[in-house]
Parts: structure tokens; sequence; C-alpha cells
């Protein structure tokens, strides 16, 4: 999001859904309270403790991306109030997201808290991709070992241009799963990194194999549109929304009452 002539946050098509929807004081209420142009010292303590984030790119055609990252307490380092960085590591040598960063530094990142607070977090900002040495020489607090066996070589760098809450309202209360065995930090064990979980090395592999045979390939192997897509699930009840919501925010109400917090917000 950028700001528009009036100077709002935002984009034009939210700005024209707002008013054609009637939200626009909503929304600005929203923008004047939430959306920070910096992280705030409750945002920048909330970020040092994520194991994890998603991250949305583009490339220059606006074709989209979303990843996954994730690595131990303070992985995402928070470099001053208006920018953050965080490590890249070897992965499938397809680099979509780096990719999309050289074409278009646009980036957005969701930071979800799952177990403790139950709140997210979003940050835009524009993404530069920096060699380990030149982004170090600047920040010499970087942790070196940041992910057990592996160093970084490059960094992501965002500039921080928006920062504004994912309100806690819809997000689920999860809680970490006692493991057999620990993380696989840095593995480049094909099983341990999950295999073909979903099958996909299975149908190249009998699709080339029938291509190379001349043999039909079977229409299950065949991606395209001709293929329906199957429906989706049915949406949950409005009345289990309204439970939802009012459970989460009677328990947002019992925190700040036993805090003695105002009522700023999360993030202040």
């Amino acid at each position: 999001m950028g700001p528009d002539i009036t100077g709002r946050p935002g984009s034009d098509g939210e700005h024209a859904l707002q008013r054609r929807l009637g939200t626009e004081a909503r929304a600005d209420r929203f923008y004047d309270e939430q959306v920070l142009d910096h992280l705030n010292e409750r945002m920048r303590d909330f970020v040092a403790r994520q194991e994890m984030f998603f991250l949305a790119t583009a490339d220059r055609h606006g074709e989209c991306d979303n990843s996954f990252r994730a690595g131990p307490p303070g992985f995402l380092h928070v470099l001053d109030p208006r920018a953050i960085a965080y490590p890249e590591y070897r992965g499938n040598g397809v680099h979509a997201s780096l990719g999309n960063i050289t074409e278009n530094p646009h980036a957005g990142l969701l930071l979800m808290d799952f177990d403790r607070a139950r709140i997210g977090l979003h940050i835009n900002g524009r993404a530069s991709v920096v060699p380990d040495a030149e982004l170090r020489a600047h920040h010499p607090e970087l942790p070196r070992d940041t992910v057990p066996g592996r160093a970084a070589e490059l960094w992501v760098r965002i500039d921080v241009e928006e920062a504004y809450v994912h309100c806690a309202k819809h997000i689920p209360q999860l809680v970490k799963a006692a493991r057999r065995t620990a993380r696989d930090w840095g593995t480049d064990d094909y099983k341990r990194k999950g295999g073909d979980f979903f099958g996909a090395a299975r149908e190249a592999q009998v699709r080339r194999t029938r291509e190379l045979n001349g043999r039909p390939v079977p229409a299950a192997l065949t991606a395209g549109p001709e293929r329906p897509a199957p429906p989706p699930p049915p949406p949950p009840g409005a009345a289990a929304w309204r439970e939802e919501a009012r459970r989460a925010l009677e328990l947002a109400r019992r925190r700040g009452a036993g805090t003695g917090e105002s009522s700023g917000g999360w993030f202040g």
C-alpha cells in the first residue's frame, strides 16, 4: 500500500471500495489510530519473539507469490525502528521470493502469534537483497548462526513503510505440540524436508515415463483449465463467527483489565 493524493494510506482500489460500501469513516479511523510508518517499541518486541512469518512478493508483472520463513526467535532481526532483516538460506534453488524482489521491491510480511498473544502484525515496505558482509559492516550485532548449521550468505532487508495490527477475533488458538525430535534446521535430507508429501514428483515421473513410451498420460496427471476445481468447503455459519468474535473480544478485555493498560491497542 502507498499513500494516495489525499495522504491516506492504502491503494486506490481499497479507497474505491470504501466509498462504494460506506466504510470510509471506519477505514480512516483505522488508518489514523493503527497504521504507523515505523515499528514502535511493542512491535519491535513482538518481532524479536517470532519464529515464523509469511512473505508476500510479486514480480514486475504483478504475479504474486506467498512464502513461509521460519527460524529461532530473533531470526527476523530488528535493525532499527524503520528497518528489519532476515537471513536467506539454501532452499530448493528456485529463489521465487528473491527473484521477485529484484524485479519489484514491494514486500508484505505477516507475523502471526497463534500461541501466546493470538494477534498478528503486518509489515509492508521496500525489500532489498543484501550480501551478508555488506549488511554486517553496517550492523555488526547481527547473529552469525541464526539457524544451527547454516551461515547466511544473503539477507533481505525491509525498509518499513507501514506497520499495523492484524486483529485477534478470527485467529485460532494453537498450542505447540511436543516433538519426538528437534527441528531439522539446515538439513538436506530429502525425507526430513518432507519428501514427496503431495505426490507431485511421482506424478511427474509417471508422466515422463508414459510420454517416453508414447502412451497417453492419464487425465488425473494432466493439469489444465479443463479440469473442474473441487467445490469450496461451506463457510462457517454467522452464529459461529459471532460466537468466536465474542470470545476473542472478551479475552482481550480481560487481558487489558488485568494489566491496567490503556485502550490504545495491542501495540500501543
